[in-house]
């Protein structure tokens, strides 16, 4: 098999890149993305069995791999929910498909979204992750409109071996992730007022 374009991109101009910006001396201190987790939780759904099962569809045309199905951990009276239900689907992609499917985020998926102006930097936990949320599942090239029996929310959750939010943000925005420039946003809101 054929190493991913996204990957080629990493090793050759990336990783310099990322060298000579964050100052490092050892190849090995360069961030690097380690996984992406994409989640779907179907918990407010009053039929949440045939939800999940409809998650599960999704995400595996989604990312090309079976995700797993997560359940709730103890009972809850107010939301009619009962220890061990399903509650969602989760799959965490790495290697090659990793790569893939950041590939086709960034090329495809991202250019589609209606209005898209960047998705927002605000998404950081502090070591370096990312996590970003879309609202539903018509925004991806795999998914037939035509075939969409209900809305499904996502998660994608960007794992890094960075250690602080500015070099999983430099990172992530050297691989080609569309970040929103607040900046920018603010000044064109100030000059409107």
């Amino acid at each position: 098999m054929s190493t991913p374009v996204l990957q080629k991109h990493y090793t050759e101009k990336v990783v310099p890149a990322l060298k000579e910006k964050l100052g490092y001396t050892n190849p090995h201190q360069i961030p690097r993305l380690e996984k992406i987790v994409v989640t779907s939780c179907m918990g407010k759904a009053p039929d949440r069995k045939v939800a999940v099962d409809d998650a599960v569809a999704e995400i595996a045309k989604i990312t090309g791999q079976k995700p797993s199905i997560t359940y709730s951990k103890k009972a809850v009276a107010n939301f009619k929910l009962r220890e061990g239900e399903a509650l969602g689907a989760r799959v965490t992609l790495r290697g090659a498909r990793m790569w893939e499917f950041l590939y086709r985020f960034i090329n495809v998926t991202a250019p589609n979204i209606r209005d898209f102006r960047g998705i927002s930097p605000k998404g950081f936990d502090g070591r370096g992750n990312y996590a970003v949320g879309f609202p539903d599942q018509s925004i991806f090239p795999e998914i037939e409109l035509d075939q969409i029996k209900r809305t499904i929310g996502f998660d994608f959750i960007f794992v890094t071996s960075a250690k602080t939010n500015d070099e999983g943000r430099a990172l992530l925005t050297e691989l080609g992730l569309p970040f929103r420039d607040t900046k920018k946003a603010e000044t064109t809101e100030g000059a409107a007022a």
